[in-house]
C-alpha cells in the first residue's frame, strides 16, 4: 500500500511538472520572449518561427508524458490495458538526458530554471519506475 501511494504521488509529480513544462513550451509557440530559458539558451526574446513551431510538438509530447505516467500509476484508468511499461523506460532515459542537457546549457535562466525541474521530474520518474511493477 505504501509503495503504490508513493508510486501515486511520484508520477502525480511527473504529471504537474510536464504540464507546467508543457504551459511554457506553449507559450514559446505563441511568441511570448521567454526564449532564453530553453532549447539550450542559443536564442533571446522571441523564438525564431522553426523553434517556436517545434515547441508545439514538445508540449504535447510532454502532455503524454504526464498522461502515462498517470495511468501506469493507476492514477487514471483508461478503461482498457495500456503496455506503460517500455514509456515510462524511455521517458525515464529522456527526462535524465534533458536534466543533463538543462545543466550544461549556456543559457543561466535555463540551467536555474528549467534543470531542477527536469531534476524533479527525473527522480519521480526513476521512483515510478523502480516500484512499479
Amino acid at each position: 500500500m505504501k509503495e503504490l501511494l508513493l508510486i501515486q504521488i511520484a508520477a502525480i509529480i511527473v504529471a504537474v511538472v510536464s504540464v507546467g513544462i508543457a504551459v511554457f513550451q506553449f507559450l514559446l509557440f505563441l511568441g511570448l520572449p521567454l526564449a532564453e530559458y530553453s532549447w539550450g539558451g542559443k536564442y533571446q526574446g522571441v523564438l525564431p518561427k522553426k523553434m517556436r513551431i517545434m515547441s508545439l510538438p514538445s508540449a504535447i509530447l510532454l502532455l503524454f508524458f504526464g498522461f502515462i505516467f498517470l495511468i501506469h500509476s493507476k492514477v487514471l484508468s483508461v478503461g482498457f490495458h495500456l503496455p506503460t511499461k517500455l514509456f515510462v523506460i524511455i521517458i525515464t532515459v529522456f527526462m535524465g538526458l534533458s536534466t543533463l542537457g538543462n545543466l550544461v546549457s549556456k543559457s543561466k535562466k535555463e540551467r536555474l530554471v528549467m534543470t531542477p525541474l527536469a531534476g524533479i521530474t527525473f527522480l519521480s520518474c526513476v521512483l515510478v519506475l523502480l516500484y512499479s511493477k
